[in-house]
């Protein structure tokens, strides 16, 4: 129904996973193999914890087959992680950047507009917006197995309790990755919304 997405694209490792665990147990309804891997292949996965969901199953196992490993069989492989290398990006682009809260407290709606490297993350465009104005667009993170989570903008920090948190859309829909991961495009306009669950 989602051209193969399964969930997000977060989740869809974990879901790979157990489809392909259960195949011969469990077949609610048919799914479309090939359409959901080709998902999982065209996407830039970056966060560690995403990659190790991914894995298991781009090679045809699940978390399960751990118990099923010969560890002695393999203690003298020597296992290879490729380096990310980063090149320098010297063009500039530009990123609209507004924060809004009509829920709790005084309601307000600020927008600034930020200059950042092109290849920036979504992170590093808001640490722009508050050396630019601090007064405004401060915010607080805490770091996460999925990477930073942002907890406060403007003095205004998420609760479990009252069910609150930021969201970021661009053009109005959510975004698919984390503020330290996602790249916004030159002209993009992202909001950070007070929401909640």
């Amino acid at each position: 129904e989602r051209n193969g997405m399964i969930g997000n694209i977060y989740s869809m490792g974990l879901a790979l996973q157990a489809l392909e665990a259960t195949r011969k147990f469990y077949a609610p309804r048919e799914w479309d193999c090939a359409q959901a891997f080709s998902r999982v292949y065209a996407h830039d996965y970056q966060q560690p914890m995403a990659i190790a969901q991914v894995l298991p199953a781009l090679v045809g196992r699940s978390y399960l087959d751990v118990a099923g490993l010969d560890c002695a069989a393999t203690k003298n492989m020597v296992c290879q992680v490729p380096t990310l290398l980063l090149s320098p990006c010297t063009a500039l682009i530009q990123v609209h950047y507004c924060i809004t809260n009509t829920l709790q407290g005084k309601h307000f709606h600020n927008c600034t507009s930020v200059e950042v490297s092109s290849g920036s993350t979504l992170l590093q465009v808001m640490e722009e917006a508050a050396k630019k104005d601090p007064q405004t667009f401060s915010f607080q993170t805490e770091q996460t197995s999925w990477g930073p989570y942002v907890t406060s903008i403007h003095g205004l920090a998420g609760s479990t309790e009252d069910r609150t948190y930021w969201q970021f859309l661009s053009a109005g829909n959510a975004l698919d990755e984390g503020v330290g991961i996602y790249k916004p495009r030159d002209g993009e306009h992202i909001q950070a919304v007070f929401s909640t669950y």
